[in-house]
């Protein structure tokens, strides 16, 4: 333990802590499903892809006997299957009905709405314009629910500007659920621009989760010196943080994958850092880096709230009790 002189030799440092942060209500469904299941027995558990983006998750998960795979291929017969939160074409779900496999799914219920969606458009002879990031497993889902060419995808307004559609009278868009608000609503404004009669969501594809950590973000940048956002490399919503975060004032926004990828020069005469977590990243990493500060600083934190989050989705019936 340092003494008291060298405790106030360490520089100051005001933490502002974002909420919300961290965990959304699909996130927390499709880690409890996992739990259910290896409690539901009585055979092993497979999870296809990670069931969230976040490694300390994962390995938590197959630390209780979790085993996760890429295919459905990789799945033992009478072993139980889930999907991930991210949802999945249904060539996969397929697949594992020809197996017979018991599948539970734990595709986030607001993705699940996209599906529904791009399925109803299909039905109603819209071709549907999906705004996304390709090969995100999000959006290989959503255009895995109806024929190949029957979505088109549209990652950004240069493609929105030249995209073109089989009939612009028969045409609606849906998009990924961890986008950029921001970045989003300008590609909406050029298709609806080029396209008129297009069909959009009676209620916005991005979720509320995204929504409103990045208004969070928003509210915090201008107010830091510099940003850090915990989340994996491959979360979409955590990596879009870091860009509303420059966006909104504050260009010093990083993405750590926990304390240990902090980089420390990066924050040499900062007096005040934002922190906020993606969806899909456990508090417990928050805490992890707000102990790892104030190990070299005197920090001070303080928590911006800018919204209560109290949505809850409930795992299937078959896994409950």
């Amino acid at each position: 333990m340092p003494d008291k002189a060298q405790r106030s030799d360490k520089p100051e440092l005001r933490v502002l802590l974002a909420r919300p942060r961290g965990f959304c209500a699909g996130v927390v469904r499709a880690i409890e499903v996992v739990e259910a299941a290896l409690k539901h027995g009585p055979g092993p558990v497979y999870v296809r892809h990670e069931i969230v983006h976040n490694r300390h998750v994962v390995e938590a998960l197959e630390a209780k006997g979790a085993v996760f795979v890429e295919q459905v291929a990789d799945i033992p017969d009478g072993a139980v299957a889930i999907f991930s939160a991210h949802g999945v074409a249904k060539s996969v779900t397929d697949e594992a009905a020809g197996r017979g496999l018991e599948t539970f799914d734990a595709t986030c219920p607001l993705v699940s709405k996209v599906h529904q969606e791009t399925q109803n458009h299909h039905r109603a002879g819209r071709h549907v314009l999906l705004i996304g990031h390709g090969g995100h497993p999000e959006v290989i889902g959503t255009m895995g629910q109806v024929p190949d060419g029957a979505v088109t995808l549209v990652e950004d307004c240069a493609q929105a500007e030249r995209v073109e559609v089989p009939d612009p009278d028969l045409l609606a868009y849906t998009t990924q659920t961890t986008l950029s608000v921001g970045d989003t609503a300008a590609i909406v404004e050029i298709l609806v621009r080029r396209f008129p009669s297009i069909r959009g969501p009676n209620k916005a594809d991005i979720c509320y989760a995204t929504t409103n950590r990045q208004e969070a973000v928003q509210a915090l940048a201008p107010e830091v010196d510099a940003l850090i956002v915990v989340g994996a490399a491959n979360s979409s919503n955590s990596r879009r943080l870091v860009e509303v975060a420059r966006v909104a004032g504050c260009e010093k926004a990083f993405l750590v994958a926990d304390s240990g990828d902090i980089d420390w020069p990066a924050l040499d005469g900062v007096a005040t850092l934002g922190l906020t977590a993606g969806a899909s990243a456990p508090e417990v990493l928050v805490q992890g880096l707000l102990e790892a500060l104030s190990a070299r600083f005197r920090t001070h934190v303080e928590e911006v709230s800018v919204r209560e989050e109290d949505v809850r989705f409930s795992i299937p019936k078959a896994l409950m009790g």
